[in-house]
């Protein structure tokens, strides 16, 4: 029980190790990641019956009423019944025998009411701030914090097609390796495989799984078997940013903030095994994942090299693109990874805009002149994303602001009046990415 100190990938990890049997393991991932999806809105039905607050529950205990409260609300697949019993036993097991009768009683008092649980109703009038918060924050599982952002930016009605997008099961989505294969290719043969997949809407490598598992088929190919190098698993929303990067053959680029190496792969693609990219990390872990990648990749471009954390970065004004996807709070990415919303807080901003600043600026000593550099992020808030580039541009007179209006079909439907790629769950459906072009005089 001591998986609430981890987070989620690690939990997940946790689990995986003591199940063999893949269908546990793909129940055992939607309970986890389920359960941290809904976790507000499941305290708010868990104090409600057990008519105190969640603050003063036993966290084993919290955590078994969450786990089970999930299970019964938004699952099918184990009877109600089995759950309660379930939730029993572990509490027994966790040596809490004295709350057996209440966990036992809660869910059931939850089970009498599922069809009138005691969540905040969606307020007729959205202009009511107070309950539009309270709706999107409790009944749809956000931080009050991040929902009143949101809110504010975009209004009551967008507002909540994001949360709502925000608690959906993602589907996997997969990048063909264009050094190897086509994407049409790609679809083709896993369908020959009994994997089901469809073109993404937007990124024209694209290709989201309907059905099957091709991750058991890439796993089976680790040794060298047929789908070894032939796809990456890829969020349609980062496979867009390498667009913005735009490399053309023959030209030196350098990818500062590499790993796992999706983006840099990506690239390598697109100049056709020419010029060269320079794949950079910061930590020997991620430089191992990072090299693995390239080398699965085939690409035969890349240099993988591991650069400072600070101070000047070893290369002289020599390349002509830059990606600076830089490390951030995550927040645009929420649906994937569902702890994120609990973990961060809004007075992490500015702390993480600063090191994205500092960032930039060191990438930014060694574009060459005409080069264009990008930063780009997986934040949906601003103070991470327009505003640490119009402070870069405050104190960088040499560089302007490319407007990426009309330079990509494939960007259209996500730049901004300024020229500035961003992706919004309410309007393209997409996880929250930004990415901005500046261009060295």
């Amino acid at each position: 029980m001591a998986a609430h100190r981890l987070d989620l990938p690690a939990a997940l990890a946790q689990a995986r190790t003591q199940l063999t049997d893949e269908r546990d393991r793909a129940l055992a991932f939607e309970i986890i990641t389920g359960s941290l999806r809904w976790q507000r809105s499941l305290d708010h039905v868990i104090g409600h019956f057990a008519n105190r607050p969640t603050s003063q529950l036993d966290m084993e205990v919290l955590l078994i009423l969450r786990l089970s409260l999930y299970q019964l609300l938004h699952l099918d697949r184990v009877p109600a019944s089995a759950v309660v019993d379930d939730a029993v036993d572990l509490t027994r097991g966790a040596k809490k025998q004295s709350a057996t009768g209440f966990v036992n009683a809660v869910l059931r008092s939850t089970l009498r009411n599922r069809q009138r649980l005691p969540l905040p109703e969606r307020p007729d009038d959205p202009v009511d701030r107070e309950r539009a918060l309270t709706y999107l924050g409790v009944t749809h599982s956000h931080p009050d914090w991040l929902a009143a952002r949101w809110l504010a930016r975009y209004g009551f009605h967008d507002a909540e097609r994001w949360v709502r997008f925000n608690n959906e099961t993602p589907p996997l989505t997969i990048r063909a390796n264009r050094l190897r294969v086509t994407r049409d290719q790609l679809a083709a043969s896993l369908a020959r495989d009994e994997v089901a997949t469809e073109p993404t809407q937007f990124a024209p490598d694209g290709l989201i799984v309907r059905s099957g598992n091709p991750l058991r088929l890439l796993a089976e190919s680790a040794e060298g078997g047929p789908y070894k190098s032939l796809f990456f698993v890829q969020d349609e929303a980062s496979q867009l940013v390498s667009h913005v990067v735009d490399p053309q053959p023959g030209e030196r680029v350098l990818d500062l903030c590499a790993s796992p190496g999706g983006k840099t792969t990506a690239m390598a693609a697109a100049m056709a095994g020419t010029g060269v990219v320079i794949a950079a990390d910061v930590r020997p872990r991620r430089i191992r994942t990072l090299a693995q990648t390239i080398e699965t990749s085939g690409a035969r471009n890349v240099r993988v090299m591991q650069v400072p954390q600070s101070g000047a970065l070893p290369f002289t004004p020599v390349f002509d693109r830059i990606l600076v996807d830089a490390p951030c709070s995550g927040l645009g990415t929420i649906r994937r990874d569902p702890d994120i919303r609990w973990r961060r807080q809004e007075g992490d901003l500015p702390a993480l805009a600063a090191r994205q600043l500092e960032l930039l600026r060191r990438a930014a000593d060694v574009l060459a002149p005409g080069g264009r550099l990008v930063y780009a992020t997986c934040s949906s808030e601003p103070e991470e994303n327009e505003a640490v580039v119009e402070l870069f541009l405050d104190g960088q007179h040499a560089f302007t602001l490319l407007d990426l209006r009309r330079s990509s079909r494939i960007l259209d439907p996500f730049i901004d009046d300024r020229g500035m790629m961003r992706t919004l769950p309410f309007a393209h459906g997409l996880e929250a990415f930004f990415a901005a072009a500046l261009v060295r005089r």
